[in-house]
């Protein structure tokens, strides 16, 4: 006779799985937060620029690049809450249990 499993007998133990799903998560959130402050920073720049040279030729290109900027700098903010939620999640499931 073949030994078969009782998958049910007892829950796995995923605790470590996601500690270390946790601390990817917060490794990529460092990542995106640092880029997220240098994009501030560049778009702040380009603010400065626009307001001590408003109208100047090279102004539609600096507008276009701000509009790149705050885009990507949403995706940003969008992606961080994500992540955050999904560590909060993770955090809460381990609290739980």
């Amino acid at each position: 006779m073949t030994p078969t499993l009782n998958l049910l007998a007892c829950a796995a133990d995923t605790r470590r799985m996601d500690d270390q799903d946790e601390r990817r998560l917060d490794a990529l959130l460092e990542q995106l937060e640092a880029e997220e402050q240098h994009i501030s920073a560049t778009r702040r720049r380009l603010h400065d620029r626009i307001a001590m040279f408003p109208g100047s030729v090279s102004g539609a290109d600096v507008g276009r690049r701000e509009r790149e900027l705050s885009t990507a700098r949403r995706e940003l903010h969008r992606r961080i809450e994500e992540l955050r939620s999904r560590r909060n999640e993770l955090r809460s499931q381990r609290n739980a249990g």
